[in-house]
């Protein structure tokens, strides 16, 4: 920077001017160092403390969007406090340091503390707006006091940047050094650190990075004295004012919160489409986050180079908006009319890392481009910023007084973080259900070429206002030009909601229902052949295909026919409806809850498979709740007399929390004498790992489970798992018995349908129990709520069709009749023990 010193010289302070004397170049760059590493951390934080609390609060729709807005929220008013309460008589870095502290201080609390929040929460957390209050108050009591910190960091360390053109290009960089730590905080934490460690590992690591960052801080701040560019109080008062005043900087405030607002809206709905295309496992979401923050570094540091050079950097502003829907356009064009429809198929990849590879190129080839211009709006909404301020005393930039910097990062970044919390919550609470994916891209170009009209909109004149000619080519450009982008916007394709990744392969059948909702999209198509199949987060998770009906019956079926009183029953994942029907034909039901994320779910399923289900929603007896399961387990004060779950595949981002043994416990604790809990596991689209987990952590909590297997054509396919409550025999002769009366018609004609004609059949499909597996599962990985590593193993194979030498390595250790299992009469267990050893019912 201009006038610096040398490394060993003092910075010089001009008192009677009150302008600060740049410190030496190296210092400026170290200092962007420290600014990767602390985005880097709080990248980290961000994915933990949302990974823990979803444990807490839920991953719903709703829950996730009160995360996101206090932790964005909590960065906001850091950003506005700091100025107002911080005197700038200290040293930037030294307080830059003790926030840094005090994040890494939070964050080892959080760690520490969930569990007690987890229990005051679920102590009086329910349903409806009471429980929406309680998840807000929890989120705000965990997320606001570090996040509130993170805020705060930039506007502290801009007061060591001098009042010119290049030190608002430093703090630009500042904000791109951040972005750059984030992208690899993202990557580290999503293909490292979570993957082969729990989050108490992951959290020491940023805690580590955050005290790294405080000593060096510290040491920087004693080489290097500090005097403050501001001289008395009442002049940082009069600055405040003239920052609320000034007509140009409100103008660059609203600009720059509505192009927050795109980004965030833009973010949300791209990443949904993405993870149609890539799968949604959390390696896709760590790429697509990497991808979306190094263009957003990219362009801040463009913007931070290009900001001192520019004499109308208001003007920029605005034509960088102008020029954001170009690039929001292209992107909505590769997302449903270029990428899906590639020549490439991702599975035959001899690697799940080739697969990623491709993925991440098609990610920067699609989102870069707007990424790259939203970066460099955040400096160039900066140097517009200090311009309109300067301007506004009617003075030449470099002979207007010096003002506290705090104030302008503060007002411009808290702007930016505004917008970001409006568009994040709309995109994914409202507006994507609402009117869908391309008409929300649609109103977000609209949106950016509005906030570019606001920027290039002419001021009153004075001496120092321009021609409006600028702004009216750009009123024209955005009329014309923008009206023909918003219509150019495709709609999403229904065969990418359908089969995402696998959308360029053939054979698919005819699509007759297609929807956006709050948190997946919903696919029906009919084959060729007549069936039917429920699509959700781009494959197929359940049909009317014979072994799929098969395994649909049995988990309901089980589930009532084991206990003795089987009266009220929870069903986690509704999908297609076979297996909640299955649970509503049994005579004695009193009362069916039936739990699903989705809500859009429940339209398709009513529509298309009533009569695969038996009409299950139109039920008396069947309620309908909207919520995840665990959130809906941890909330209710209902036990049940039997629990099936059958989510979706473990790979998916989230699913993993309905497979650890924290929540078999939880299962296992809303269970009733002689309750049971039924699971389903795939063994297709996955590896041996991942079931070896599944199946392992289940037997932690049920040792003396069973597994009952359903193959296609003789072949491994899945299996359903059943866990009791007491390890009490399975009764042979209450089951048959019950299926031989009239009352009990309609499951046995059920049962016949898929091939089991009596109770025995459907038990012949067992392959044995809990300790008949140990030497199989002895290196199995236990999956736990702060340990989620089976959606990383799971992730790596999305692809994989090993099912049947998964089944074949399984099924050594068994099938065997044992009479621990089964109890009944000698002629019927002994022709259980020979269908069993036949295998004639799997």
């Amino acid at each position: 920077m201009r006038d610096a010193v040398s490394m060993s010289e003092r910075n010089e302070v001009n008192r009677d001017s009150a302008t600060v004397v740049a410190p030496a170049p190296w210092r400026f760059p170290a200092l962007v160092v420290l600014f990767a590493c602390s985005g880097c951390a709080a990248l980290i934080y961000e994915i933990v403390w949302f990974q823990l609390l979803e444990l807490v609060i839920g991953s719903s729709a709703i829950s996730l969007g009160i995360l996101l807005g206090m932790f964005m929220g909590g960065m906001c008013l850091g950003s506005l406090a700091m100025p107002r309460f911080v005197s700038p008589r200290h040293h930037p870095l030294r307080v830059y340091a003790l926030m840094e502290l005090g994040i890494g201080l939070l964050g080892l609390v959080l760690l520490f503390a969930m569990p007690l929040v987890g229990g005051m929460y679920t102590a009086w957390a329910g349903q409806h707006a009471f429980g929406m209050m309680l998840r807000g108050i929890v989120a705000g009591v965990c997320l606001l006091p570090p996040t509130f910190l993170m805020g705060a960091t930039l506007p502290a360390v801009s007061r060591w940047v001098e009042s010119t053109p290049q030190g608002v290009s430093w703090l630009g960089l500042l904000y791109g050094g951040n972005i750059a730590g984030a992208v690899v905080g993202s990557l580290v934490s999503g293909f490292y650190l979570l993957r082969f460690y729990n989050v108490a590992t992951t959290t020491y690591v940023a805690v580590a990075v955050n005290a790294g960052v405080a000593l060096f801080s510290v040491l920087i701040a004693r080489a290097v004295p500090y005097e403050p560019a501001v001289a008395p109080e009442s002049e940082v008062a009069s600055s405040e004012s003239a920052y609320g005043t000034a007509l140009g900087t409100r103008l660059v405030y609203v600009t720059i919160a509505l192009s927050g607002m795109t980004a965030l809206a833009a973010e949300v709905i791209w990443t949904r489409l993405l993870s149609l295309l890539f799968g949604a496992t959390v390696y896709a979401f760590a790429l697509i986050l990497a991808v979306f923050l190094l263009g957003l570094g990219i362009g801040a540091g463009f913007g931070s180079e290009l900001a001192p050079r520019l004499a109308r950097p208001r003007a920029a502003l605005g034509w960088c908006q102008i020029l954001l829907c170009g690039a929001m356009a292209w992107t909505a064009y590769q997302l449903a009319s270029s990428l899906p429809y590639w020549p490439i198929n991702a599975g035959l990849s001899a690697t799940p890392w080739l697969r990623m590879q491709l993925d991440f190129v098609r990610c920067v080839w699609a989102v870069l481009p707007p990424a790259i211009f939203w970066g460099a709006s955040f400096p160039l909404a900066l140097a517009a910023a200090a311009a309109s301020r300067k301007q506004e005393q009617g003075q030449p930039q470099d002979q207007a007084r010096p003002l506290d910097q705090g104030l302008l990062v503060g007002r411009v970044y808290a702007a930016n973080t505004v917008g970001a919390i409006v568009g994040s919550l709309a995109a994914s609470l409202w507006l994507v259900a609402a009117v869908g994916s391309r008409h929300s891209q649609q109103v977000l170009i609209a949106v950016s070429a509005i906030s570019g009209l606001l920027a290039l909109a002419p001021l009153p004149k004075r001496s120092y206002a321009r021609s409006s000619a600028p702004f009216y080519a750009a009123l024209v450009m955005a009329i014309v030009g923008g009206g023909l982008l918003i219509w150019s916007a495709p709609a999403v394709p229904r065969d990418l909601i359908a089969y995402g990744r696998h959308v360029d392969e053939t054979g698919h059948g005819q699509i007759v229902y297609a929807g956006e909702g709050l948190t997946a999209s919903v696919a029906v198509s009919r084959s060729a052949g007549g069936v039917l199949n429920y699509h959700s987060a781009g494959k197929i998770q359940a049909s009317t295909e014979y072994q799929d009906m098969r395994l649909q019956r049995m988990l309901g079926h089980l589930t009532t026919l084991v206990p003795p009183n089987p009266r009220n029953f929870l069903v986690i994942g509704l999908g297609a409806g076979v297996t909640a029907g299955a649970v509503a034909i049994e005579p004695r039901l009193e009362r069916e809850t039936i739990v699903d994320i989705e809500p859009l779910v429940a339209k398709a399923v009513a529509q298309y498979f009533h009569a695969y289900n038996f009409d299950v929603l139109n039920q008396p007896n069947v309620h309908m709740q909207v919520d995840d399961g665990r959130h809906f387990l941890l909330t209710t004060k209902e036990t049940f007399d039997g629990i099936t779950s059958d989510p979706f595949d473990p790979w998916v981002k989230g699913v993993a929390v309905l497979y650890t043994k924290e929540f078999f416990e939880l299962a296992r604790r809303h269970l009733n004498p002689g309750g049971v809990v039924t699971l389903f596991v795939q063994l297709y689209n996955t590896n041996e790992a991942s079931v070896k987990s599944e199946i392992a952590t289940f037997f932690e909590v049920f040792p003396n489970g069973s597994i009952f297997a359903n193959t296609s054509q003789g072949q491994g396919y899945d299996v359903v798992l059943l866990g009791q409550v007491e390890p009490h025999p399975i009764d042979v002769d209450r089951m048959e018995s019950r299926l031989q009366t009239p009352e009990y018609a309609r499951m046995a004609q059920s049962l016949h349908d898929v091939g089991f004609n009596s109770a025995a059949d459907l038990l012949s499909t067992y392959v044995g129990q809990g300790s008949d597996f140990q030497p199989w599962l002895k290196d199995a990985i236990i999956n736990r709520d702060r340990d989620l590593r089976l959606q990383y193993l799971a992730g790596l194979d999305v692809d994989l069709h090993t099912e049947d030498q998964i089944y074949n390595h399984m099924t050594a250790f068994g099938p065997h009749f044992s009479p621990n299992v089964f109890s009944g009469s000698g002629p019927l267990l002994q022709y259980l023990a020979l269908a069993i050893q036949s295998g004639q019912s799997r």
